[in-house]
């Protein structure tokens, strides 16, 4: 079963803010990171189940991909997949809780 990928508008300005980190040094990476981020994104509507369940939240419909340093998270439901947040791995996910109601 193919599943739909949408993306939270909290999701979206997490990547625009990450772009405009990077940016400031490369933007040359900054545009390699946000195409792999959204690559990786498309793939998982194929197999959803291949990233990890999120360890802080323990549910297995939410689960993460690791994309260089960052965490994409996204939430499993009947035929869509909800991208919640792209973070920093070395961040903590706090308050995203409300992220998950769509």
């Amino acid at each position: 079963m193919e599943y739909r990928v949408t993306w939270s508008p909290e999701a979206v300005k997490d990547l625009e803010s990450i772009a405009e980190y990077i940016k400031r040094n490369s933007s040359f990476y900054a545009r390699s990171v946000v195409s792999k981020i959204i690559e990786s994104s498309r793939n998982i509507k194929e197999f959803p189940l291949i990233g990890r369940v999120v360890p802080e939240i323990g549910d297995e419909n939410i689960r993460e991909q690791f994309i260089y340093s960052y965490r994409l998270v996204y939430r499993i439901s009947q035929h869509r997949i909800l991208v919640v947040a792209v973070i920093h791995g070395k961040r903590l996910l706090e308050n995203i809780e409300k992220r998950f109601d769509d």
